[in-house]
C-alpha cells in the first residue's frame, strides 16, 4: 500500500476542493472586473 495513503491530511473529496477553488477564483476576477466597470461608468 502507498505510504502516503496511511496518513491523509484532508479526507474531503477532491472534486469539492477543486470546485471551491474554481468558484473563489471566478468570484475574485469578477469583483475586479466589476470594480473596473464601475470606474469606467463613473469616468464617463
Amino acid at each position: 500500500m502507498n505510504e502516503f495513503k496511511n496518513d491523509i491530511q484532508s479526507k474531503t473529496n477532491d472534486v469539492i476542493d477543486s470546485g471551491l477553488g474554481f468558484v473563489f477564483s471566478f468570484v475574485f476576477f469578477f469583483v475586479i472586473f466589476l470594480i473596473g466597470v464601475v470606474f469606467a461608468f463613473i469616468g464617463q
